[in-house]
């Protein structure tokens, strides 16, 4: 079985992809630790070095490379990965499971202040706009995530809760 997390990011795709693996005895993968090993480069440098453009279109090559050789595998995908050309209908066509990992403006606000030296997307923000930001990407992106098979609201909860009622989800 594969089981795809998609969600914005900082939802906590990487951390519990890890969790869900480990109970289920399979194997992980993180699409953006993938594409860094691909790359030889950072995302970071990556988007530095070629733009958001090239990174996008590399995305969608490693995305279909990835979902084709894993079988019994937790992937956990970036934040905008599936709202790129067509690779949410290969999500969804190559994957068992999708798995939408919902969290608040609020939260993903909190969570993401903390980390914008590393998100190249956010980095340039001021807190004030990093809010709006993700308001904003987060309606844009609603659309594709909502396809998802199931959608598990992270708020408030522990990693190891989120991974027991995916698990569950599964069964």
């Amino acid at each position: 079985m594969v089981i795809v997390l998609i969600g914005y990011m900082g939802s906590g795709k990487s951390a519990v992809g890890k969790v869900l693996a480990e109970n289920l005895s399979c194997t992980f993968a993180d699409m953006d630790d993938y594409i860094e090993e691909k790359e030889q480069k950072t995302i970071p440098e990556i988007f530095r070095d070629k733009g958001e453009i090239y990174f996008r279109k590399v995305e969608s090559r490693y995305l279909q490379e990835i979902l084709s050789g894993e079988k019994g595998a937790v992937i956990s995908l970036g934040g905008g990965t599936p709202c790129y050309g067509d690779n949410m209908d290969r999500i969804k066509e190559l994957a068992d499971k999708v798995f939408y990992l919902k969290a608040s403006v609020g939260e993903l606000t909190a969570r993401l202040g903390k980390e914008k030296d590393h998100r190249p997307l956010i980095k340039h923000l001021s807190d004030d706009e990093l809010e709006e930001f993700i308001r904003k990407h987060l309606f844009e992106r609603n659309f594709y995530y909502l396809r998802a098979d199931s959608t598990v609201n992270v708020d408030g909860k522990t990693i190891e809760d989120i991974a027991g009622e995916i698990i569950s989800g599964i069964k």
